[in-house]
């Protein structure tokens, strides 16, 4: 039985996306995905627009299954596409028992998930603190952590016009990221989130100077 990644509805989808990010918001991919070809991954970006997971699924052959916000999740023209690749809507401040579940689930089913640990979309071009729930559920499942870094000129756009105007766009992957997965404690947890803020405050210092 084919994978989500293989439905031809799906790959039809991906192309359409990949169409309107590249040409449209003229995304530019400056370090390539290095997610595995199967199995189980962790995607953790920084979180510029509610446009973020359409340009990172535009770069990534894999369909990533994305924790969100229920605002976006619930936008009435993508709410039907989120669903369908069984995206997570998360409610709140990112502490949701049973957002975590589903995610550790769709770990377990052999997917791809993408988080943005920052919890909120940020105002400027500055990382604001991971959350450490990342963390906690890489140690859990024993997956690999892969960063990635978007910037661009939808920065801090409102959501309708992130969508409809036409931005640049420019996102970078990197290795993943090593920690210690011997301890949950807390002071395991905060090491291994500030390793992976760490990775994804390189790639924005590396795109300050691109």
């Amino acid at each position: 039985m084919p994978t989500i990644d293989h439905l031809p509805s799906v790959r039809a989808l991906k192309r359409v996306n990949a169409f309107y990010c590249r040409a449209f918001h003229h995304l530019e991919v400056l370090a390539p995905p290095g997610l595995p070809a199967t199995g189980p991954a962790i995607l953790v970006c920084n979180h510029t627009s509610g446009l973020d997971p359409l340009l990172i699924q535009a770069a990534c052959p894999r369909v990533i299954t994305w924790m969100m916000a229920r605002e976006f999740y619930d936008m009435a023209a993508l709410s039907w596409a989120f669903k369908w690749i069984g995206a997570i809507p998360v409610t709140g401040s990112g502490r949701d028992s049973t957002a975590t579940r589903a995610a550790i689930r769709a770990l377990h089913d052999g997917h791809v998930l993408g988080i943005f640990p920052e919890g909120r979309i940020e105002r400027h071009r500055e990382l604001m603190p991971f959350q450490e729930g990342v963390a906690l559920m890489a140690m859990k499942t024993k997956v690999p952590v892969h960063p990635a870094c978007l910037d661009g000129t939808m920065r801090n756009k409102p959501m309708v016009q992130a969508f409809m105007e036409s931005q640049d766009a420019a996102l970078a992957f990197s290795d993943p990221v090593e920690f210690h997965r011997t301890s949950t404690d807390k002071v395991a947890l905060t090491q291994a989130t500030a390793r992976m803020q760490s990775a994804v405050q390189l790639m924005m210092d590396k795109m300050r100077r691109y």
